[in-house]
C-alpha cells in the first residue's frame, strides 16, 4: 500500500473513531499533499510524501520552540501531538552507525578530501538517508570526517 493510500485510510479510521485531534493532524497533511499535487500538476509518490512530512515536522519543531519560549505550553503540546502523528508515516530511522557507514562510503566514492568538497559528499548521501536521518546531523558528520582527513 502506498503511503498516500495509508494516510487516506488512517483519516477514515480517525473519522470513524471520532478522534478529532488525530483527524485534524491528518487533514493538515492531506491538505499539504493536495496543494503540492495541484501546484505542480503531479501525482505524489512515497518519496514526495516523505519530503512533505519532513517539511511539516521541521515546521512543528520550530513552532514548539517558539511556543515554549512564549510560555504557551498548551500550544506546544498540540504541536507535539501533530509531530507524533506525522512521525508514524516516516520510514524507520537509521542508527548512528548506519549513517556513519553511508557517509564514509560517500567520502571514499567522491574522492573528497577537504571541507570544500562537502557538497559532493552530501549529494551522494542525501538520497540514501532521505527521511531516515536528520540532515543537520549528517552534515555535521560529513564536516567532521572531511576536517579530520
Amino acid at each position: 500500500m502506498s503511503l498516500k493510500l495509508r494516510i487516506n485510510e488512517d483519516m477514515k479510521t480517525a473519522m470513524r473513531a471520532r478522534d478529532s485531534a488525530r483527524l485534524a493532524a491528518i487533514r493538515l497533511l492531506m491538505a499539504a499533499m493536495k496543494q503540492k499535487e495541484v501546484d505542480e500538476r503531479i501525482e505524489l509518490d512515497d518519496a514526495a510524501v516523505i519530503a512533505i512530512i519532513e517539511k511539516m515536522l521541521k515546521q512543528r519543531k520550530d513552532s514548539i520552540t517558539q511556543f515554549e519560549a512564549g510560555k504557551r505550553q498548551d500550544l506546544a503540546d498540540a504541536e507535539r501531538f501533530e509531530v507524533e502523528v506525522l512521525m508514524a508515516y516516516m520510514p524507520q530511522a537509521l542508527s548512528a552507525a548506519e549513517v556513519d557507514i553511508i557517509v564514509t562510503a560517500a567520502v571514499a566514492e567522491s574522492g573528497a578530501s577537504a571541507p570544500s568538497d562537502m557538497g559532493k559528499v552530501i549529494a551522494l548521501v542525501k538520497p540514501k538517508v532521505a527521511g531516515r536521518a536528520d540532515m543537520g546531523e549528517v552534515s555535521k558528520l560529513v564536516k567532521a570526517k572531511l576536517s579530520s582527513s
